[in-house]
């Protein structure tokens, strides 16, 4: 977002997008911090703070975070208009002209690919460390993420060069979104269902950071 904003102010001065639409996938940010909130509090302060119930704990606030995430797509795919910003005309944003099983079977290929990459880029995750002496939390809160989302963020600056405010608006926040309230309830359950027990139980630094990014999103989301 930080970088979409700048390029986008740096070309075109001040640009304004519907605080509305905006602040609805800021309120989805506010819940995904409190769903990331709630299972460390219970942590620090239960007085007992077995592995067992933490999973529990975690397991349930991963059920409402998927619950608000399905929800919360039905919502937008029914109204675009009002969510999406997608009331404009496409300029050069439609995409070739597929059809609905062209498009299927290219979005499978690109997945299956992007899965062989995964796993290439897990199995040298270690002897990167390794190499330069870097930390695991820095690889994985930073450079990994970085580059997993390399897309979003390039596609969301490209749209704010335009002048697109509310859909560079709309992939900034969805792209947080989705690992928030989909992909981080998703590895929980999973590791449930195969005898790996995770838990969205963060260290306080991490949730501050957390709470610091989100609060400052809502603030540019609202002022529009």
């Amino acid at each position: 977002m930080g970088a979409a904003v700048l390029v986008g102010g740096l070309r075109h001065g001040t640009q304004r997008f519907s605080p509305r639409i905006a602040g609805a996938n800021a309120a989805l940010l506010v819940l995904a911090l409190v769903g990331l909130f709630v299972p460390a509090v219970f942590a620090y302060t239960t007085s007992d703070p077995s592995q067992g119930s933490l999973t529990e704990e975690s397991v349930f606030v991963a059920v409402a975070l998927m619950v608000g995430y399905v929800v919360s797509l039905v919502y937008q795919f029914s109204n675009p208009q009002d969510t999406l910003g997608g009331h404009g005309e496409p300029e050069g944003h439609a995409g070739p002209a597929w059809s609905g099983k062209v498009a299927i079977v290219v979005l499978l290929a690109a997945a299956g690919l992007l899965a062989v990459l995964s796993e290439i880029l897990v199995g040298a995750i270690e002897p990167f460390i390794d190499s330069f002496g870097l930390s695991a939390f820095f690889v994985g809160v930073v450079l990994i993420p970085t580059i997993g989302n390399l897309a979003e963020h390039l596609v969301a600056v490209q749209l704010a060069a335009k002048d697109k405010m509310e859909f560079a608006m709309a992939v900034t926040f969805g792209s947080s979104l989705q690992v928030a309230l989909f992909v981080a309830p998703v590895l929980v359950l999973v590791g449930v269902v195969i005898g790996q027990p995770m838990n969205l139980i963060f260290t306080p630094l991490e949730i501050a950071a957390v709470a610091a990014a989100v609060g400052i999103s809502v603030l540019i989301a609202l002022d529009g």
